[in-house]
């Protein structure tokens, strides 16, 4: 059976059914329905993600709210967000356990980062560093709107994953300090293989005036994979091991009054390789791995450096209606590791070159929303809001100081409108964005090995309407059925695109590929929870008519940017059950379908590769609270065999594996102490990404077992 026809199968068999909110664990989780910070009947959503006060939803679509019980668990595990999020999403594609995000994807597209509403990623010049410019010790929770949306602009192809900073105490005259510390080592111990870390965090509450902020530290040791053997450093891209990282973090709010509140908050975060490992070239015909030697490697080795303000005005009572304002200013830098060229200035030599590259972008942005209820005395809510953004983004080879790609500008401005009207049980959702966009790149020259070419400048502009609309219907208390559509709207790493400009005469004006892409998302679903048992159950379809694939150039080495009609269809289902008030069983499914024209004759007749899909994956866990300071966790995570076809002939596959972590949270007389075995089973495997798209110093092995232990207290 195709499997479109298998998930409306499912939805047959299961009365049509629909809903737009999961529990956290993407198996739906917490040790007891009493304890639960997110309620399946009403999963409220922060502002800074739904655009909407006090919302339940901001689009009738899935959404999953990772809260501080479940982020504390899975950090007993890794320390690594794409990893959390792969644990507890299923639709989430397998983490690459870099510093890369590359490929990781949710629904076979690429997610918007946010922090506090800040936005993260860097569309114009993809780097893949989005899922680490903030540590862990900072989050409070996490909230995933899965699935093609505009309700923050560019980007969100994939969905929103916004994380949301700690907040500072809610009683007058509270005050905490949170102290943790950890380390974790391969299993068997290694000498270079331990990781050590540790955090503080001060909170306070005092009349009108809050405050919460931290700083911490970690420190990576070498990974090893579970035939004992050192993995391979991700030389150019980044890594997580064999690297320190260190956050600066502060959370300050002013209540004017009752109703108006004014906040700043401010970020720092910097991820720095270390560089001690050179890379042995693995074989991926044979089956064997990159490993890792001692060994300088010729320039700097990779960092992250994510600094970000953000001022924030709410006021609960203005014109009738609730009024929410945010600036924001954020830089990224991301360095990468050395490249070795032949000829790099083209001068007929066979000299070697090194030389890195360096990605820095800053933004400078506004959102500003008004929403108010019962409108003319009817059962409707209307929302206003006004997005601005500036975005400017280049990327420079350091030793030879040319640019490689050159300052880019986009500047937007995005009038939106949304609208929830009720009728019985059944809510009505809508809206629309109107995204004005300007691109601006000066004249510019290419690097000499694409042939120094002079490419005039431009200034090309997009203007598009994004609608979104959508019905949930309440059948019961327990149960609930949805139907939505929705557009994301996003560019199609512009950088990429300039860069590699090899022929002479052209123009930005006339770059077809940097045309927008857009995707929408149609999804129906269920939710049902009735205190015991909690099932969540969606298909989607997405279609983009001139969509985004990356496609490995072996000429140049590198990927480049194709523009081809793409379809994506899949479903996603989490059942969970409450056997006992003190144990909880739960298990995930996501199955998605990824096809494209590949030849540009208006048919779609291949698989999206690897570097753009994820495997079919199972999640399960069972979690148990042996003593009122003794509970435990048990998951499993399981990512199916695929294959990959252009045109009917198989040229890449997949062979799947199976990972169990068991967590453990013990309360002590002073402090808790939280246990984390990764790889329980010591399994052997090779990353999805290097199974998809090998390369011999590519071909990573995953982590091997892994234990770690931490200390944490509030006082």
């Amino acid at each position: 059976m195709p499997r479109h026809a298998l998930a409306c199968a499912l939805f047959v068999a299961l009365a049509a059914p629909a809903a737009f909110a999961q529990d956290a664990t993407g198996t739906d989780a917490p040790s007891s329905r009493t304890d639960r910070a997110t309620d399946l009947d009403r999963v409220v959503v922060s502002a800074s993600t739904s655009r909407i006060p006090n919302s339940e939803a901001a689009l009738p679509n899935t959404i999953t709210v990772i809260d501080q019980q479940q982020l504390q668990q899975q950090l007993a595990v890794t320390q690594d967000i794409s990893q959390v999020l792969a644990n507890l999403i299923p639709a989430f594609a397998p983490p690459r356990q870099k510093m890369t995000s590359s490929g990781e994807s949710v629904r076979g597209r690429q997610p918007l980062y946010m922090v506090d509403g800040v936005p993260q990623s860097t569309p114009l010049r993809d780097g893949a560093r989005d899922a680490h410019t903030i540590d862990p010790a900072m989050i409070e929770r996490i909230e995933v709107i899965h699935g093609a949306n505009a309700l923050q602009g560019i980007g969100a192809s994939g969905g929103i994953i916004n994380i949301i900073t700690k907040r500072a105490p809610r009683e007058d005259g509270a005050t905490f300090h949170d102290i943790s510390i950890g380390a974790s080592t391969a299993l068997p111990s290694e000498d270079d293989g331990a990781g050590y870390r540790g955090s503080y965090l001060f909170g306070t509450k005092q009349g009108a005036f809050d405050f919460v902020g931290g700083l911490s530290y970690a420190q990576e040791g070498l990974y090893y994979d579970a035939d004992g053997n050192s993995i391979a450093p991700e030389p150019v891209q980044g890594d997580l091991m064999d690297a320190n990282s260190r956050n600066l973090f502060a959370k300050a709010g002013w209540a004017l009054d009752d109703q108006r509140r004014l906040q700043l908050s401010a970020n720092h975060y910097r991820l720095e390789g270390e560089g001690h490992y050179a890379v042995v070239d693995g074989d991926y015909q044979l089956g064997l791995p990159a490993t890792a030697v001692r060994g300088d490697q010729p320039l700097e080795p990779p960092q992250n450096k994510s600094s970000s303000l953000s001022l924030d005005y709410r006021d609960h009572d203005l014109a009738g209606g609730q009024f929410q304002g945010q600036l924001f200013w954020n830089r990224f830098d991301g360095r990468y590791g050395s490249s070795a060229y032949v000829d790099f200035f083209n001068t007929g030599s066979d000299a070697i070159w090194y030389d890195q590259s360096q990605i820095e972008a800053e933004k400078l942005g506004g959102k500003f929303t008004w929403s108010r209820g019962y409108v003319a005395d009817l059962p409707l809510r209307l929302t206003l809001g006004l997005d601005l953004l500036r975005d400017t983004t280049e990327q420079r080879q350091l030793a030879s100081d040319l640019g490689w790609v050159p300052p880019t500008t986009y500047q937007s401005i995005s009038p939106l409108l949304q609208a929830q009207y009720r009728l019985g049980d059944v809510l009505l959702t809508g809206g629309l964005r109107y995204e004005s966009a300007k691109l601006e790149v000066d004249d510019f020259v290419t690097l000499p090995q694409y042939g120094a070419q002079q490419v005039t400048g431009g200034s090309p502009e997009f203007t598009e309407v994004l609608p979104n609309l959508g019905a949930v219907w309440e059948l019961t208390g327990a149960l609930k059925l949805y139907a939505s559509y929705a557009e994301g709207y996003t560019v199609a790493d512009v950088g990429r695109v300039l860069r590699a400009v090899d022929e002479p005469g052209q123009s930005v004006d006339t770059l077809v590929s940097l045309s927008p892409v857009i995707a929408d998302n149609r999804e129906i679903g269920l939710d049902y929870d009735d205190g015991r048992w909690l099932a969540h159950l969606a298909a989607y379809w997405s279609d983009s008519d001139y969509g985004s694939r990356l496609s490995f150039n072996t000429a140049t080495g590198s990927y480049e940017v194709k523009r081809e009609a793409t379809e994506i269809n899949g479903i996603e289902a989490n059942l969970a059950m409450q056997l006992t008030e003190a144990m909880r069983l739960g298990v995930g499914y996501a199955q998605s379908e990824g096809r494209y024209d590949s030849n540009a004759d208006g048919r779609i007749d291949s698989d999206l590769p690897g570097a753009n899909i994820a495997p079919d994956r199972i999640t399960a866990y069972w979690q148990h609270q042996w003593l009122p300071a003794l509970s435990t966790r048990l998951q499993a995570s399981h990512a199916r065999d695929r294959e990959f076809e252009t045109r009917g002939v198989v040229d890449s596959q997949f062979d799947g594996y199976t990972t169990v972590d068991l967590q453990a949270s013990v309360g002590l007389p002073v402090g808790s102490l939280n246990l984390g075995i990764e790889n329980l089973l010591d399994q052997q495997y090779i990353h999805y990404s290097s199974q998809v798209r090998p390369s011999d110093e590519d071909y990573f092995a995953g982590r091997g077992r892994v234990f770690s232990a931490s200390w944490s207290h509030r006082f």
